[in-house]
């Protein structure tokens, strides 16, 4: 083997691509990484990681401001922004490092530069470099769009990138997209003081969850004083000495709304280009790369991973996707990821976990369904906590009770959906929830209570 030649290449470091990199080095491949930025990708830098970390920031300020509630007075709570950011920027770079590692403990030859695929679908570095592999996985992520006419600047109209070392807190930020990422981040500026204004296109926020999960959080959004805008299109912005001017339409009439900062939150498009693709005769669909349930392009021996071969967007399944090309590159037995049992998660306060199947996705494909629901006010852990917010939804096959689908909104929900997906993925049924013991006092004895109630066997409600 030639020093410019390996088993595996893997453009893109982050959570798809280095997990691949130490899954193939597991199985016996010579492999190499070829990232141009961070290692760990847009998650670990700019996106998972530095984002919870500021959540948690308002998550305690927002429990210091309430503190009374338990019986213990607090005065003169402030927060420091700048010193907020650094806590966020610390922990990413901390994690970056720990990845650098890994690659030096799994024997990963590392590329810092931009590669590219040719013809022959060899790797092309900046530098002028030729990495030749069988075969080759790209993980290069997706990038935010823009909206048309509303052009990024990243001092007025910014990216999530942006939003998360703000200088300052803005007094008014109106946010684009009430996605994942944009209730998040209008709950931590609403939470330190801004006036948030979120519009979404579709006619609820999250527009993915489940409609009574959404609704929820809607809920708490408002009462909290952020102002909520559904079913409306952002058509302009203009910049004034004084701001910005956001025209939005709703329902076919127009008004205006003066913000000092605009946060586009409107989705993603896949890495794609200067990419060699077409060269190398791989197929897109002019946003993502194409694939099969395997992570095979059209090219052989070209695979890809990730956010760059579109939905579900989320790390979790980069890793896993990872996985699955890098053992059927090594002839081991992997039939791919198993979407209908992915967990998708929202770290705002009441948080939201769900999987699989909805209420009205059950409807709209005919699917037979039993449904059981568990509200936290009637959990003693969660009144105990003094967060009651929410509940627990499952639903079931109407013939056999196997769990289709999960939903949960409440205090720990990203951390509760574990146990349910753990369920899904081994067949489980509402009987086998049923049966299995929970302890208590604890948020996680709503769940088997939400199976009993769809089948008129719960205890508590």
């Amino acid at each position: 083997m030639t020093e410019n030649s390996f088993d595996l290449l893997i453009l893109g470091g982050g959570p798809g691509g280095y997990i691949a990199a130490i899954r193939a080095n597991q199985l016996g491949m010579n492999v190499a990484l070829v990232e141009d930025k961070h290692l760990g990708g847009i998650c670990l830098n700019w996106g998972c990681i530095p984002t919870k970390a500021l959540l948690k920031s308002a998550e305690v300020y927002g429990e210091l401001s309430h503190s009374s509630d338990f019986g213990i007075e607090a005065g003169n709570i402030s927060f420091d922004m700048p010193k907020i950011v650094k806590r966020s920027r610390q922990i990413a770079q901390r994690l970056s490092r720990g990845v650098g590692f890994l690659m030096k403990k799994n024997n990963v030859t590392l590329f810092n530069e931009r590669g590219s695929l040719d013809a022959d679908a060899n790797v092309i570095l900046e530098s002028g470099g030729v990495l030749k592999a069988k075969n080759v996985i790209l993980a290069t992520g997706a990038r935010p769009i823009t909206l048309p006419g509303i052009d990024v600047d990243e001092e007025k109209i910014i990216t999530s990138k942006r939003a998360m070392n703000l200088e300052k807190l803005p007094d008014k930020i109106l946010i684009i997209g009430a996605g994942a990422i944009g209730v998040e981040f209008g709950y931590f500026f609403s939470s330190f003081g801004s006036e948030v204004t979120l519009v979404e296109m579709m006619p609820q926020i999250l527009p993915v969850e489940d409609e009574e999960v959404a609704k929820v959080v809607e809920t708490s959004f408002l009462k909290n004083g952020m102002n909520i805008r559904t079913g409306s299109a952002v058509k302009s912005v203009k910049k004034t000495e004084e701001g910005l001017v956001i025209e939005i339409e709703t329902d076919g009439e127009a008004d205006t709304i003066n913000t000092d900062i605009v946060l586009n939150a409107v989705g993603v498009r896949g890495n794609i280009e200067n990419l060699g693709l077409e060269e190398a005769g791989v197929e897109t669909n002019g946003r993502f790369i194409d694939t099969d349930s395997l992570c095979k392009t059209s090219r052989e021996g070209v695979w890809a991973i990730g956010d760059v071969i579109g939905p579900p967007l989320l790390a979790h399944v980069a890793s896993t996707e990872g996985v699955v090309a890098v053992e059927n590159i090594a002839g081991e037995p992997n039939n791919g990821v198993d979407y209908s049992a992915i967990p998708g998660c929202t770290y705002c306060q009441p948080q939201v976990a769900s999987f699989g199947l909805t209420e009205k996705g059950a409807d709209e494909k005919n699917i037979k369904v039993k449904i059981g629901r568990f509200l936290f006010r009637a959990n003693g852990k969660a009144l105990a906590l003094g967060s009651h917010e929410g509940f627990v939804k499952l639903l079931f096959a109407e013939d056999d009770g196997e769990l289709l689908g999960a939903h949960i909104v409440g205090q720990d929900a990203t951390e509760m959906i574990g146990e349910l997906v753990l369920a899904k993925t081994h067949g489980a049924t509402y009987k086998s929830i049923i049966d299995t013991l929970h302890a208590h006092p604890s948020l996680a004895e709503a769940i088997p209570e939400a199976a009993g109630d769809a089948y008129g066997e719960a205890l508590n409600s």
